[in-house]
Formats: structure tokens, sequence, C-alpha cells
């Protein structure tokens, strides 16, 4: 008489999450401090729950795609997409799936030994099951691996373009790094909004930090500029080193339009002088003996 793969998982659900979970706590790779092991065991009974609701012997190569699994492979998303958040890496997301595996394959040796022939197949089947459900979990870990990424780029370029007030009617943004058409966005758009806010009439942009100018990172300066002066404000940029200069020249690019200084200090100078402000360096009195 056939074996009916499902039942016997079914009925052993208690003694595989104990498997599984034994095979999870010993494994090297553990992150403690980012799940508990209470967190871990509620977290795989549910899944595993879920799966042994759901699996026959005629859906078993399927859990991809079939309707039945849909659960299954929600409870998964979810899981693999938070730990990708949390810092999990890819190696210790894989084994939380694949430990499973062992566990359902562990079971069915043990429950199975009697009819080699028939395990075999079962195991076949246990295996296209678990690693369509692995390909889900990578794919799904990837996603949430792409919005940290995405979330932190747009974190460091909103730090890496601080705008500056370094005098009433002033404001200077140092660039640091390579200019891009995102990047530039966020640069014309925080330079606008605090020459509105700060009711500034000059701005500066210091490139000193850009390793490098070339027609494209040209282009998105003039960009920037031009926007600048549609707000009524003057735009200088300033950081122009000497091998700058030479490429700038070689490639043709007309700055003739801008005002360019050498260093931030030359353009506050300058910027200075628009204002008609003059600094000074007081002299300190002689006391009177």
């Amino acid at each position: 008489m056939k074996t009916d793969i499902s039942k016997v998982l079914q009925k052993k659900k208690k003694q595989i999450l104990e498997i599984w979970m034994t095979k999870q706590l010993a494994d090297a790779s553990l992150r403690e401090d980012l799940m508990s092991n209470e967190e871990l065991r509620e977290q795989s009974d549910e899944l595993l729950t879920e799966l042994l609701n759901v699996i026959s012997d005629k859906n078993m190569g399927d859990a991809a795609e079939a309707d039945e699994f849909e659960k299954v492979r929600e409870i998964l998303s979810g899981i693999s997409i938070s730990r990708a958040r949390q810092g999990y890496s890819p190696r210790e997301t894989g084994i939380y799936v694949f430990s499973l595996k062992e566990a359902l394959q562990q079971l069915l040796q043990e429950e199975m030994k009697e009819d080699p022939q028939f395990l075999i197949q079962a195991i076949l089947n246990l295996n296209k099951m678990m690693d369509s459900l692995g390909v889900v979990t990578f794919e799904t870990f990837i996603k949430g691996r792409e919005e940290v990424i995405l979330r932190q780029t747009d974190e460091i370029t909103e730090i890496s373009t601080p705008v500056i007030r370094v005098w009433d009617g002033i404001l200077a943004l140092p660039i640091i790094g390579t200019l891009d058409s995102s990047r530039t966005q966020v640069v014309m758009e925080n330079l606008l909004q605090e020459i509105v806010q700060s009711g500034s009439s000059i701005a500066i942009l210091d490139i000193s930090g850009v390793p490098a100018v070339d027609s494209l990172v040209a282009q998105h300066l003039i960009k920037t500029v031009a926007a600048t002066k549609l707000m009524g404000a003057e735009c200088i940029i300033s950081g122009i080193r000497p091998e700058i200069a030479q490429t700038v020249v070689h490639l043709g690019i007309d700055l003739s339009s801008v005002v360019t200084k050498a260093s931030l200090a030359a353009a506050l100078r300058y910027a200075f002088a628009m204002l008609k402000l003059e600094v000074k360096k007081s002299v300190k009195e002689k006391p009177v003996a």
C-alpha cells in the first residue's frame, strides 16, 4: 500500500520542529543578537504549520506556483525581507530554509527506512518542493537587501550634500564624491530650498571633493548654477584645482558665464565683495600702564 508522504509529515509535525530547531541552534552562524531563540521558534512553527497544512503528494513539486502554497510563500517572503532589513547574511537566511529541508529528510528516512525505493522518490519530491521555496527565499531576500541599499544611498546622499549658511546672505554647498543625475537633483533641491528659506543671494558650490570633472559632471554643475540664478541668487563654483581646470579646457566646456574660484576661501572673499562686506582683524589694544 502506497504511503502518503504528506500525511506522514503532518503527523510528525512536533518531531520535525524539534529536529529543525536543533539544527538551527547548532549552527555556528546563529544570530542571537538579532533574534531570540523564542522568536526563532515561533517564526519556525508558523512556517512549518502552514507548510504541512497545504502539502499533498500531488502539489509537492509545484510549491513555487501552486495557489495552495500562496500563504507559505507569503510567510517565507516576509521572513526573508525582515532578515535582509535586520542585517542577516544570505548564507544565514539560506540555512534557515535548508535546515528545514534536512529536518524533513531526516524524518522521512526514519519513517520509511523499510521501503528504500519509495523513500528515494519521496526525498526527490521533497527536495523539489524545498528547492523551489529556497528560490523564493533568495529572491525576496535580494529584494529586501536592495530596499536597504537604496534607503542607505538616499540617506548618504542627504548627508553628503549639506547646505551651510556661512554668512548672512551666503550659502555654501560642499560636494564630495561623483555627481550623477540623481545626486544633482538632490543638490539642486536642497540648495534651492535653502535659498528660499534663508533669503540668501549668493551660493557657493565647492567641488574640491569631486575626484574628477568630465563633460557630464560639468553639465550637472551648469544646470545647478542655472537653477540658482532663476531663484535670483548668484552662484560661485569653488575648488577648481589645476588638473580640473586642464580637463575642462581640454573637453572644451564653456564655463565663461560662471564665476569660478580656486578655493572656498577665495569664493568667500568674492562673495563678501559682492555684498560690500569687509572683514578685518581686530587689533588688541595694549593695556595702559
